[in-house]
């Protein structure tokens, strides 16, 4: 009888949408026609209207080409840099970009801002009970078991063997092929799938080689992009009844999904199945990989660990190669910062190479990659869920079940918290000059200024703050230096206009970053 209903529902919602487009679109407020990403001085900007039963959702649809930028927009002309969106039934969400409401429900209230229903039902299809999409003891359990991952002598590991080896036996071989042949590659895809073979060799003790010279993407890396884009725009439809109907009757998009999703899932159980295998013979007893100490932690049931497996490739696959393919962009666009950058790797290199202590010393590195993450931030947006009636520091009422959104990519263009250029690609933001004494004279250094996490929650902040942040810091450094001392990355002209900036559970350069490859003329 429920499904019945249901499908009766779904009818009566596909025939009164056409019905009630019609009617309002002559009222609808009107959206603006500039794509331009740096829109927060635009005076025509104005809050959605919400109409019964649909809400704001014709001012949704007229945006969808844009819907970052727009909802950033919101954020940015809105009292307190916070506003309630009304979705179809009245559905209220909160959008925020004030860096003390960040701080309060990541930190202050955090107990009662969690990933919530709503969000882990929209992700279970993909992301399982992982970390990523879970609560409670269970987020508890795997953050301790993960948060062992990242001691010094990990981190250490991870740039001087892991990431050295990834760069010597695989990407520099492959660039310098690019650079003799002058073929254009997709360099997102090659970021990706250097991040991606890092991550599984650091946390699972595997190395799946997906990162060749072929620009054939393989099945997993086909199937994963596309769970994640589908699971991403569930969130977006007008009733979360739609995909759950679509589901039950395996049509369209869903279809896609499920098949997706078993795929990855195939290649995940492979992973844990494998690592099984090894740790029963004696010589793998000592093994200290992430994965191995989840299965020796007791929690060895093979569909919870594959959700860890899928959650972690999430986290270091799309993540640092999201931040690096803006981050080359940015250095193209910006000739002076791309010879500081070149002149501090050079000063750091030794006969040695780049090892450790070199690649934690790279100081302006840093600082561009935290410029660069400011305005093309590895996650747009993030969701908590009221388990409570609440009231946020600007008097908002947050009812039970609410979702409260804080906007990273608006955040990282508020002149309130940036300045008036915060248009500006400038490293030195995050910088100021000390002077050191030696024996001959003194000598000017750089020296790093972080900002607090709630102003730049880039990487989370609170109890939830990403594990792996000085990891991918070291790996992103590791990487800009190795690609740097050797090449130059050149877009194509077509990309001297700013590329469109989307995102699913994580950012991308829509239609990729097709580039060159040159090698670098030594001065």
């Amino acid at each position: 009888m429920t499904e019945i209903l249901s499908y009766l529902l779904l009818l009566i919602l596909l025939f009164i949408f056409p019905l009630l487009f019609l009617f309002f679109k002559s009222s609808s407020p009107s959206s603006p026609t500039n794509t331009n990403t740096n829109t927060n001085t635009n005076t025509n900007i104005t809050l959605p209207k919400a109409y019964p039963l649909i809400g704001s959702y014709l001012a949704v649809k007229a945006n969808a080409h844009r819907r970052i930028q727009w909802f950033s927009d919101l954020v940015q002309i809105s009292p307190a840099a916070t506003f309630t969106f009304h979705r179809p039934l009245g559905r209220p969400t909160i959008f925020t970009g004030n860096p003390a409401t960040v701080q309060h429900i990541l930190k202050t209230r955090f107990p009662i801002y969690q990933k919530g229903s709503t969000f882990v039902t929209t992700l279970s299809d993909f992301l399982g009970s992982g970390i990523f999409n879970t609560d409670g003891e269970n987020w508890k359990f795997q953050r301790q078991v993960a948060s062992h991952e990242f001691n010094t002598k990990s981190l250490r590991n991870f740039v001087e063997h892991v990431v050295d080896a990834e760069l010597s036996n695989r990407l520099v071989p492959i660039l310098a092929d690019l650079a003799e042949s002058k073929t254009t590659v997709d360099f997102q895809d090659i970021l990706q799938r250097f991040a991606f073979d890092n991550i599984c060799k650091i946390a699972f003790g595997f190395d799946p080689e997906h990162l060749t010279a072929s620009a054939e993407r393989s099945e997993f890396a086909r199937a994963y992009e596309e769970a994640s884009e589908i699971s991403s725009r569930r969130f977006r439809g007008p009733l979360p009844l739609i995909w759950k109907i679509k589901r039950k009757l395996n049509i369209g998009s869903e279809k896609k999904l499920r098949e997706a999703v078993r795929v990855v899932r195939e290649f995940a159980k492979g992973i844990v199945r494998e690592k099984k295998r090894e740790l029963e013979k004696k010589e793998a007893v000592e093994s200290v990989d992430m994965l191995s100490r989840f299965l020796k932690s007791g929690h060895s049931d093979e569909d919870f660990v594959t959700d860890i497996v899928i959650s972690f490739i999430l986290a270091g696959k799309d993540t640092t190669s999201a931040a690096l393919t803006w981050f080359f962009w940015l250095l193209w666009k910006n000739p002076r910062v791309e010879e500081e950058v070149v002149r501090e790797i050079r000063e750091k290199s030794s006969e040695e190479g780049m090892v450790y202590e070199e690649v934690k010393e790279m100081v302006y590195t840093h600082a561009a990659l935290c410029e660069s993450m400011r305005l093309y931030p590895p996650v747009a947006m993030d969701t908590k869920e009221a388990a409570e009636d609440d009231v946020l520091p600007d008097g908002t009422v947050v009812k039970k079940g609410t979702p409260v959104t804080y906007h990273v990519y608006a955040m990282g263009r508020m002149p309130s918290l940036w300045g008036e250029d915060w248009a500006e690609f400038r490293p030195e933001r995050w910088l100021e000059r000390e002077d050191t004494k030696t024996n001959l004279s003194p000598q000017e250094k750089w020296k790093f200024v972080a900002r607090d996490s709630f102003s730049y929650p880039v990487f989370q902040a609170g109890p939830r703050i990403c594990l792996g942040k000085e990891m991918a810091f070291l790996q992103m450094k590791r990487l800009v230096a190795g690609i740097l001392s050797r090449f130059t990355v050149v877009p194509l002209p077509h990309l001297a206009e700013e590329p469109n900036f989307i995102a699913f559970l994580s950012s991308q350069m829509e239609g990729g970053f097709p580039v060159t490859i040159h090698r670098r003329i030594s001065d």
